[in-house]
């Protein structure tokens, strides 16, 4: 099993959600998260004065899948989540040991 993680820009989280029921991904987590990578933030006019904005809204992907379905939902994520300018965001792919589900005690593949 692996973890998949994604930073992307709020407003692609409809259409990656899209196609990854349309693959059969059925769980997913999803945060509101704010940072900054290359684009370091912007400024803002606000009642006259500029205010430098250092952390920009993000929304974070969470799921887990059986490993031999990362390269096609990791394609899927990234053709999605694409508009080409910068602050597109990141994808991280991490092992994960174990899952279970709590209700009913399964464990591994059968958990997700």
């Amino acid at each position: 099993m692996k973890k998949i993680e994604c930073i992307i820009k709020p407003f692609k989280l409809d259409d990656v959600k899209a196609i990854l029921t349309e693959m059969g991904i059925t769980g997913m987590t999803v945060s509101e998260v704010r940072g900054f990578g290359r684009q370091k933030g912007h400024t803002e006019l606000y009642r006259g004065a500029e205010y430098q904005i250092d952390f920009i809204p993000k929304v974070k992907i969470e799921l887990v899948i059986a490993a031999e379905r990362v390269a096609e939902v990791v394609a899927a994520i990234q053709k999605e989540a694409c508009t080409g300018r910068i602050g597109d965001g990141k994808i991280f792919v991490t092992p994960v040991e174990q899952s279970i589900r709590i209700r009913t005690g399964e464990s591994g593949i059968e958990a997700l």
